[in-house]
């Protein structure tokens, strides 16, 4: 069973009908206990990272994903700013991230060349070779985005796809079972499909 994270920030529905129209099983949890039959967890968000790990800490939700993450090691997909919070911290807030993956959120603004913000709309992806979350969309892959703040890991060989916004930037990261994408599968048409499909069999 894929569940979907509700703590109350993300694209719930959108997630669950993608999923549906593939026939493949999906609930959405709430809770601690609907967590318990997960194989699968996706991990969605959108706005601020403190406010995200805020209302995680508050849902009750976040020791059993913990227990699962790292423990029972369940494959994990967090989106956008649920990617982002698998950070151990961010340019963005105060707050420590879950640091499930090794790396620090940092924000556009830091670059040296000014850019217009929020970086939004469709852009290429370039996966990293042999990334399963990509397969069937290692060439042509574009996929919508819409961000101020970008994963930036500590070991390199955990990003696992590349995009171009005043520079390259890593927009896909995975280590073991927890991946993460800073575009919005949900909203990315038939890339995005795939790419969910992709995570459904990994």
């Amino acid at each position: 069973m894929i569940r979907i994270v509700d703590y109350g920030l993300g694209n719930i529905l959108a997630f669950q009908n993608v999923y549906k129209r593939l026939n493949i099983e999906v609930g959405i949890a709430r809770s601690a206990e609907e967590l318990q039959d997960a194989s699968r967890v996706i991990l969605p968000g959108v706005g601020a990272f403190d406010r995200a790990m805020e209302l995680l800490d508050q849902s009750g939700m976040r020791k059993a994903l913990d227990e699962l993450a790292l423990v029972r090691r369940v494959p994990v997909l967090g989106v956008c700013v649920g990617m982002q919070i698998l950070a151990r911290s961010s340019d963005e807030g105060q707050r420590n991230g879950l640091e499930w993956i090794h790396g620090r959120v940092r924000g556009f603004a830091s670059r040296q060349q000014a850019l217009p913000l929020p970086h939004m709309g469709w852009n290429d992806v370039v996966p990293v070779a042999g990334s399963p979350l990509f397969r069937e969309l290692e060439e042509r892959a574009r996929f919508y985005f819409l961000h101020s703040y970008y994963f930036e890991c500590d070991a390199p060989g955990d990003v696992a796809a590349v995009a171009s916004y005043g520079g390259d930037f890593g927009c896909a990261v995975s280590n073991g079972n927890i991946h993460g994408v800073q575009f919005h599968p949900e909203k990315s048409h038939h890339f995005g499909v795939q790419l969910l499909k992709n995570f459904a069999l990994m």
